[in-house]
């Protein structure tokens, strides 16, 4: 059904594509604005046009008014090239986003074809693939640069992805499993009876935590910490070139959003109690309005995020990543490939509930184990420490410093009396006390 329409179809659409994502952007950075400043109690955008709506034109003008300037001690060719790099892979991945059924032909100038640009067999690892060529475009812009902090944002935002691309590949792997295809349109054919946030709420969870991730936004926005890197990546960079990293930022939120819709929420098929009372509600061009209703849910949770969450740290950020979500991530895989593997031996679904709460019974049971056994070698170790730790010196480094957790002040010292103090005369190797003095004085006095 697909690679049949006419040439200046296929144009339409990518055309289509490509405006939708602008439209969605440039409504995206108002309503954020918006609802920050609502959440934070604040005006917010109400000047640029009827309430504020216009503000995304007017800042998109300033930006390319504003003097394009080229840092002295940057790579020309890379540094221009960056920004490039970055927005058109945000674009491609939209391609195999469907919009509507692949069975529902709607009529375009009188030509009927299907509400999606193309499909592949393999349409969820081209999105992987994508998404992966768009970082590309962060590293070299903090690298062509030549300076210390874009340089710093660079490499976070590359162990960032890192990081993440691993467990949003295993949740992906989920839904292979579930749907039996890569393909977006299959993938949302499958959840004609139920949905995967249903089926696989875990793998939701954690696609949900790297999409935040992947697009370095509140709380992961390592890349661009304004604290510590003075904007990250893109602070050597002004004018269009600058607009260019926000409009790609933009665009991989409403990307990373589309995929979430069409793996877990059912892509382009109207909720439950509309279905349940209008049979048309999945035809003709309406499925366009559902998805479009997700996707700004969706977005939403990005900006609600970034209204509440504060900044973490990064080794925060680093052990989320290797230390649960890829743990989780890979024995959720685990689980849900035994499920489907049980299934397809015509297995009772009672039997796998059985042998799934068993598995997770004893997981549980051995996980208690061994922190037991941890939480006890460690108060072990740390009773050691404390036996074998040498006397608080508060004067160590030749500064005061406040004692550590389970360290002492030393008893302070007392003024010895003024019998027992001796007198240090200067340049005399010998002391007189003060007794002595004291005693020929009073005897003077008689």
């Amino acid at each position: 059904m697909f690679g049949r329409d006419p040439w200046w179809l296929v144009l339409v659409k990518a055309v289509f594509c490509f405006a939708f994502l602008l439209l969605t952007v440039l409504f995206a950075i108002v309503w954020e604005r918006k609802v920050v400043a609502w959440m934070q109690r604040r005006i917010g955008p109400n000047r640029a046009g009827p309430w504020g709506m216009l503000q995304s034109l007017a800042d998109g003008a300033k930006l390319m008014l504003k003097e394009d300037v080229v840092v002295k001690r940057a790579d020309k060719a890379v540094y221009v090239l960056a920004p490039v790099v970055a927005a058109i892979p945000a674009f491609m991945a939209f391609a195999v986003i469907p919009f509507g059924p692949a069975d529902n032909q709607v009529s375009i100038f009188g030509q009927r074809t299907t509400m999606q640009l193309t499909d592949l067999p393999i349409a969820l690892l081209y999105i992987l693939a994508v998404a992966s060529i768009g970082i590309y475009g962060i590293v070299l812009a903090g690298w062509s640069s030549g300076s210390t902090y874009p340089l710093l944002g660079s490499l976070r935002s590359c162990a960032q992805m890192i990081s993440y691309e691993i467990a949003m590949g295993a949740a992906f792997a989920s839904v292979f499993l579930y749907s039996g295809s890569m393909s977006t349109s299959t993938i949302v054919e499958s959840q004609a009876d139920r949905w995967y946030i249903v089926l696989l709420p875990v793998s939701f969870l954690i696609y949900i935590v790297t999409m935040v991730g992947e697009v370095n936004r509140a709380p992961f926005d390592m890349p661009e910490s304004e604290g510590d890197l003075v904007g990250g990546f893109n602070t050597e960079y002004s004018s269009i070139k600058f607009a260019m990293f926000m409009l790609a930022e933009y665009i991989n939120m409403v990307t990373v959003s589309a995929v979430a819709v069409t793996l877990f929420l059912g892509g382009w098929r109207a909720p439950f109690p509309v279905t349940a009372f209008w049979e048309g509600a999945n035809q003709g061009w309406w499925p366009m309005l559902w998805f479009t209703l997700k996707l700004q849910l969706l977005l939403f949770l990005f900006i609600w995020l970034r209204g509440t969450l504060p900044r973490v740290r990064y080794d925060q950020l680093m052990k989320l990543g290797w230390k649960v979500l890829i743990p989780v991530s890979v024995v959720w895989l685990m689980l849900v490939a035994t499920v489907r593997t049980l299934r397809n031996e015509n297995m009772p679904f009672a039997d796998i509930a059985l042998y799934v709460f068993g598995g997770l019974i004893f997981l549980l049971l051995l996980s208690f184990v061994i922190d037991f056994y941890r939480d006890r070698r460690e108060k072990e170790r740390e009773a050691e420490q404390r036996t074998e730790e040498p006397a608080f010196d508060p004067m160590a480094g030749g500064y005061p410093v406040p004692p550590l957790p389970g360290q002492a002040l030393p008893p302070v010292p007392r003024r010895p009396a003024r019998g027992e103090r001796e007198l240090v005369v200067s340049g005399a190797p010998d002391t007189v006390s003060d007794r002595g003095d004291t005693e020929g004085k009073e005897a003077s006095d008689d």
